[in-house]
């Protein structure tokens, strides 16, 4: 077996069907590497509506990229969270707390203009081996 990171899932598009030039998960080794999601639709819309519709629909890609490693939220040992606005942080809370009833895994929160027109951005890192 090949120790190099190993590509899940097929690249997606975004709106109009730009190709988006980056792996939704990567596994390299134990580790499981989620590209950041947003509340991005099967169509590749964000979903409309505040923080709360917009971070149940982050939290549902992301649980969709992490299968691609099958992983599950119980997997991951690092969140990384992007806010557009800091006054969503509470709202937001509430709704990720929700997914992780145990506790969650370490975390990091920032507020940051996001490149699309989303309120809010998650990436992971799992551990699961081999």
């Amino acid at each position: 077996m090949s120790d190099a990171p190993i590509r899940l899932g097929d690249n997606r598009t975004g709106a109009g069907g730009q190709p988006l030039p980056f792996a939704p998960a990567v596994r390299a080794g134990d580790f499981v590497f989620i590209s950041g999601q947003v509340a991005m639709t099967e169509s590749g819309e964000i979903e409309p509506g505040g923080i709360e519709a917009q971070t149940h629909r982050t939290m549902e890609n992301l649980i969709k990229a992490l299968a691609l490693a099958d992983c599950v939220l119980e997997d991951v040992a690092k969140v990384g969270v992007w806010l557009d606005d800091p006054r969503d942080f509470w709202t937001f809370n509430r709704v990720y707390a929700g997914y992780f009833p145990n506790g969650g895994p370490a975390r990091s929160t920032v507020r940051s203009q996001l490149m699309v027109d989303a309120k809010v951005e998650i990436d992971a890192v799992a551990y699961k081996p081999i």
